[in-house]
């Protein structure tokens, strides 16, 4: 059986870490992202390689889209007001997943 591929990035919001989340996610990795800046000015550089986003009224539209999965994305929306969406770039065929 093919096991999925994880990455976890620190520091993902700007700087290396937001290059190293771009790589993976260009790899195929799913990715668990943390940051002690807010991320949202982040999430576009990594929704090219995303096929969901998660979206609330806190993330808009199309939201934080850094799930490779939509299960990734439904476990990150559990317990909260956010749903999950496939991302706008995905679904246009624009990117491969």
């Amino acid at each position: 059986m093919n096991q999925p591929k994880l990455a976890v990035v620190t520091g993902a919001s700007s700087g290396i870490g937001l290059e190293l989340a771009k790589l993976a996610a260009k790899d195929g990795y799913d990715l668990i992202v943390a940051a002690d800046t807010p991320f949202v000015e982040a999430a576009p550089a990594l929704a090219g390689n995303a096929a969901y986003c998660l979206q609330s009224r806190e993330w808009g539209y199309p939201g934080n889209c850094q799930f490779s999965s939509y299960r990734q994305c439904a476990a990150a929306a559990s317990g909260t007001n956010a749903t999950c969406g496939r991302n706008p770039m995905a679904a246009r065929g624009r990117y491969r997943h």
